[in-house]
């Protein structure tokens, strides 16, 4: 799973101009991802929603976490271990724009019936 955080956004102070050819990036590398057949889903998350906390299960509208450092949204990716993962990642053009993709394997759990 790729979880996206940081990068160009609509409070990031780039142009509408330049967003927009940031935005034919995420295009054209979503599209060479589709092409190989490795993406299995993915959505980018709206800036809104609820955090729940602690044993109160206090409820705070959010998220709360400075900008560089929310999710912006994941992607969920075929590959055969996590180094190949990576280097698919490297063509992500939320790097281009100082922001970052985090790598994580999907754990596999057997649910009960």
């Amino acid at each position: 799973m790729y979880l996206f955080r940081g990068g160009m956004t609509a409070q990031s102070g780039h142009s509408p101009e330049a967003m927009q050819a940031h935005m034919q990036k995420w295009i054209g590398w979503m599209k060479g991802l589709g092409e190989k057949g490795i993406i299995v889903s993915g959505e980018p998350l709206a800036p809104s929603g609820k955090q729940l906390t602690g044993a109160r299960k206090t409820i705070t509208d959010g998220p709360f976490i400075e900008a560089k450092e929310m999710v912006g949204g994941f992607l969920i990716v075929s590959a055969r271990n996590i180094d190949e993962a990576v280097e698919t990642a490297k063509g992500c053009p939320i790097l281009e724009v100082d922001g970052n993709v985090e790598v994580r394997p999907v754990q596999q759990m057997d649910m009960p019936a």
